[in-house]
């Protein structure tokens, strides 16, 4: 009796480890069936602006490569940040996308008080679009090029310059105060709520100059008049602005580049195959035709696909540049 109850013990046990293992590679796998749900693209910002279009443009194309739905919530706010808590509040499991930017991502922590996340706790998973910052002015500004704006500032004999940002720490703002810096002179920082306003005064005469990226309305403006280019903050000339000289053509400039890129980012820890799956979906959705042209008609680039592993250096190289710039011009968080 003793012998059959042992071997039947041993059956029992081996049939247990079998199990085990049975149900820790159906575990696996379950893990690694990304996305079996609904994902979510959380923007930071209201319906109808920018980032909203943006996204809205690929959303459709990324559904379809995931096989899963994807919606869009807005969820807007101080600067985009209310968006990101939310995303780092959520489990970091690819479910929640933060369509994100430099904005609400590096300068935010840079320059609000309020902002409780460090930049670091995100991690890009699929570059989408970057978008020169182009220099404009008000369409009867008496300066024809950086150069000319420069030299009557520092003659003395001209009223300040204004320029307009959509607030402390903003991209627009390190643009216009590194750009004061690197030139040697002293601009008046008119601080707007967003881009819309700041490009209504432009129009209107009530500021002088303003960094704007170079995408939505802004090139339909500057082609028809309504508001005048100076210069463009990139590396190189625009096909869409060929004669637009850059920044970096004026006396006294180097290595000013200014552009605000959108990425799909999650928290920090959301797993690799996430990850992958994300970045291997988004590079699909963008050659959609209807997606690459929509997203180029108003300036935008399209972003070339990165490795996780290079998109990770990317980060890390803006959140450097960034927090140096802050740095030299003076900006502290509020």
């Amino acid at each position: 009796m003793t012998f059959h109850f042992n071997a039947y013990r041993r059956r029992l046990g081996a049939t247990a480890l079998a199990l085990a293992g049975a149900l820790a590679v159906t575990g696996t796998a379950w893990a690694q069936a990304y996305p079996s749900q609904m994902v979510r693209l959380i923007v930071g910002f209201p319906a109808g602006g920018p980032s909203d279009v943006l996204t809205r443009q690929f959303a459709p194309a990324l559904e379809k490569e995931l096989g899963q739905s994807v919606i869009v919530e807005n969820i807007g706010g101080a600067g985009g940040t209310i968006a990101a808590a939310r995303v780092l509040r959520a489990p970091a499991d690819g479910y929640q996308v933060l369509v994100g930017s430099p904005m609400e991502l590096i300068q935010a922590p840079i320059s609000m008080l309020g902002a409780n996340f460090e930049s670091n706790d995100f991690q890009l998973t699929g570059m989408v679009i970057n978008t020169d910052m182009l220099l404009v002015g008000r369409k009867d500004l008496p300066y024809a090029s950086v150069d000319e704006l420069v030299a009557a500032v520092k003659a003395g004999n001209a009223p300040p310059i204004s320029y307009g940002s959509v607030g402390h720490g903003s991209l627009f703002h390190l643009a216009g105060e590194y750009f004061a810096k690197q030139a040697g002179i002293e601009l008046l920082h008119v601080p707007y709520r967003g881009a819309g306003p700041i490009v209504q005064d432009l129009m209107g005469g009530q500021i002088d100059i303003a960094f704007i990226p170079l995408a939505g309305p802004i090139l339909n403006l500057v082609e028809t008049g309504a508001l005048k280019p100076l210069a463009l903050a990139g590396p190189q000339r625009h096909a869409l602005l060929p004669k637009v000289p850059l920044v970096n053509e004026s006396a006294g400039f180097h290595d000013f580049a200014f552009d605000i890129w959108a990425a799909l980012t999650v928290p920090k820890g959301t797993p690799e195959n996430v990850m992958e799956t994300l970045n291997d979906a988004l590079a699909r959705a963008l050659t959609y035709p209807e997606v690459k042209q929509g997203l180029e008609a108003t300036g935008s680039r399209v972003a070339q696909k990165m490795s996780i592993a290079d998109q990770a250096r990317l980060y890390a190289d803006e959140v450097d540049r960034y927090q140096k710039i802050a740095k030299l011009v003076g900006i502290e968080p509020q």
